[in-house]
C-alpha cells in the first residue's frame, strides 16, 4: 500500500509501519496499533508528516475519531515536531508520554529553541516547521510501570532513559512487542549484512547517558520480547544477539570519545572519523559488501549528531 515515496509495512496483530518520510525514504516512521475500532499511533515525525499519516489512517479504514491515543516515545522532533498539528485532526485523541516532555508539548517554545540551537533556524524551518501546541488537557503524562488500555489491548509504560531523559518505550503485550523510539538502536533497511538488520545506538544530543542507555537496552531485553518497533526504522527480531551488538557499540562509542577528549578545537572533526571508521569496519567485519559510498549517505547524520551528543556527554563529565 503506497503513500506517496513511502509505504505502509502492515505485521501481525494489528501492527502497521508507516513511512513519515522525514529527510529520506525508510529513515522515520510512525507506529499504527489496530484493535478492534480503535487505534493508537505511537510516533508521529513532524509537521510535514501529518498528511501522509492522515492518508494512512483513511487507507486503513480508521476515521480520525477512532483514534484512542497519539504515544510519544520522546520529544525530539522527529518523532514529536508534527504531535501538535496531528492532535487537531484526532479530536478524540489523548497524547501520552514521559512526565518530563508533556510540558514540551503544552508549551514548545523551549523545545523549538534547544532544537533550533542544533540544527539551525533555516533546518528548522526546512525539516520541522513551526511547534504547535497541544491543550493542557488532552495531555496525560505517563509513570513508569504505567498502563493504558486500548479496546481492552494492555500497553505498558517503561521509563527507559540514556537517549535521552524523557524516553518512554511501549510494551504491547498482545503481540509480544515492545516499540522502543531510540533507546534500541537504529536500523537502517539500506545497510544490511546479508539482508539482517544491523544496529548501532543513537547518542544524539544533549542527554546521552551511556550507564542509563546499557541499562534501559537490559529492560528491554528482561520482558523477553518477541521482537521489537524501532522508529528508525520497522521490526526486528532475535532480540538478544541485536542487544549484545547495541551494548558492544556503545561501548566502542564511549572509548572513541575518551580517546579524542582532550583533542581541542579538532575533537569534533576526529570523532566523526573515528565513529565513521568504526562503524564501516564493523560492518565489513559481519559481512557487509556494500559500498563505501551507499554506506555512507545512509549513516551520515546519525554520524554527526552522536558525535555532537558524545561531545555534549563528555562536558558533562565531572573536571
Amino acid at each position: 500500500m503506497q503513500i506517496n515515496n513511502g509505504a505502509i509495512i502492515d505485521h501481525a496483530y494489528g501492527i502497521s509501519t508507516i513511512d513519515v518520510e522525514y529527510k529520506t525514504a525508510h529513515f522515520a516512521s510512525s507506529h499504527l496499533i489496530v484493535e478492534g475500532d480503535r487505534a493508537a499511533l505511537i510516533d508521529c515525525g513532524t509537521n510535514y508528516s501529518v498528511p501522509l499519516l492522515m492518508l494512512a489512517l483513511q487507507n486503513k479504514g480508521i476515521a480520525p475519531q477512532q483514534v484512542q491515543y497519539l504515544i510519544l516515545t520522546h520529544v525530539h522532533l522527529d518523532h514529536a515536531g508534527g504531535a501538535g498539528q496531528l492532535m487537531q485532526k484526532l479530536p478524540n485523541a489523548t497524547l501520552l508520554l514521559h512526565p518530563r516532555g508533556a510540558r514540551h508539548m503544552v508549551d514548545p517554545r523551549i523545545l523549538y529553541a534547544s532544537a533550533s540551537s542544533v540544527y539551525g533556524e533555516v533546518e528548522m524551518a526546512r525539516s520541522y516547521g513551526q511547534l504547535i501546541p497541544v491543550a493542557a488537557d488532552r495531555v496525560r503524562a505517563v509513570q513508569d510501570g504505567e498502563s493504558v488500555e486500548l479496546n481492552g489491548r494492555e500497553l505498558s509504560f517503561l521509563d527507559t532513559p540514556g537517549h535521552a531523559k524523557h524516553h518512554v518505550c511501549v510494551y504491547d503485550r498482545k503481540s509480544r512487542g515492545v516499540f522502543s523510539g531510540d533507546t534500541f538502536g537504529l536500523s537502517y533497511r539500506a545497510v544490511h549484512v546479508n539482508g539482517e538488520p544491523f544496529v548501532f545506538p543513537s547518542t544524539t544530543p544533549p542527554q546521552f547517558d551511556p550507564e542509563a542507555a546499557h541499562a534501559s537496552i537490559e529492560r528491554i531485553v528482561a520482558l523477553q520480547p518477541e521482537c521489537v518497533y524501532l522508529t528508525h526504522y520497522g521490526r526486528i527480531t532475535d532480540i538478544p544477539k541485536l542487544a549484545a551488538d547495541l551494548h558492544e557499540c556503545l561501548d566502542a562509542f564511549v572509548a572513541l570519545a575518551q580517546r579524542v577528549q582532550d583533542a581541542g578545537h579538532a575533537r569534533h572533526r576526529l570523532l566523526r572519523d573515528e565513529l565513521t571508521h568504526y562503524l564501516l569496519q564493523r560492518l565489513q567485519t559481519l559481512g557487509n559488501k556494500q559500498p563505501r559510498e551507499l554506506i555512507l549517505a545512509a549513516l551520515e547524520l546519525d554520524i554527526e549528531l552522536n558525535a555532537q551528543g558524545l561531545e555534549f556527554w563528555l562536558d558533562s563529565l565531572p573536571k
